[in-house]
C-alpha cells in the first residue's frame, strides 16, 4: 500500500511563503508524475503544478510565484509558495502516479494525500 504524506500547511500573510512537502512510502518501483491540486471553498479541484520526465506544468495562477522540484531518490515532492495572496487559500493535495508492487503483483495507481490546509489572510 502506497501512502502520500503531505506537510508544510499553515497560516500565512499575503505576500508571504510556504514550503509543501510530500513524502511517498511503500513498495515503490518508480513514479512516473508528481503533483500538487488544490481545492478552494467553493470551486473546482485543479491542477497547481506537477513535473514528470517530459517537463513541468504550472496553473497560470502561480507561474512567477511558485516552484516544484521532486526528489527520485527519496520519493518526495516540494512546492515552494512565495508571494501568496488570498486567492491561494485552499487545501493543497499531493498526487503521484505510482508503480509498486504488492506481494506478486506489479499495480500502476494514482495516489492523493490526506490534503494539507493553507489560509493567506491578514
Amino acid at each position: 500500500q502506497v501512502q502520500l504524506v503531505e506537510s508544510g500547511g499553515g497560516l500565512v500573510q499575503p505576500g508571504g511563503s510556504l514550503r509543501l512537502s510530500c513524502s511517498a512510502s511503500g513498495t515503490i518501483l518508480s513514479i512516473r508524475t508528481m503533483g500538487w491540486y488544490r481545492q478552494a471553498p467553493g470551486k473546482q479541484h485543479e491542477l497547481v503544478a506537477d513535473i514528470a520526465g517530459g517537463g513541468i506544468n504550472y496553473a497560470d495562477s502561480v507561474k512567477g510565484r511558485f516552484t516544484i522540484s521532486r526528489d527520485d531518490a527519496k520519493n518526495t515532492e516540494n512546492l515552494q509558495m512565495n508571494s501568496l495572496n488570498p486567492h491561494d487559500t485552499a487545501v493543497y493535495y499531493c498526487n503521484a502516479d505510482v508503480r509498486s508492487k504488492q506481494g506478486y503483483v506489479i499495480r500502476d495507481n494514482e495516489c492523493w494525500g490526506q490534503g494539507t490546509q493553507i489560509t493567506v489572510s491578514s
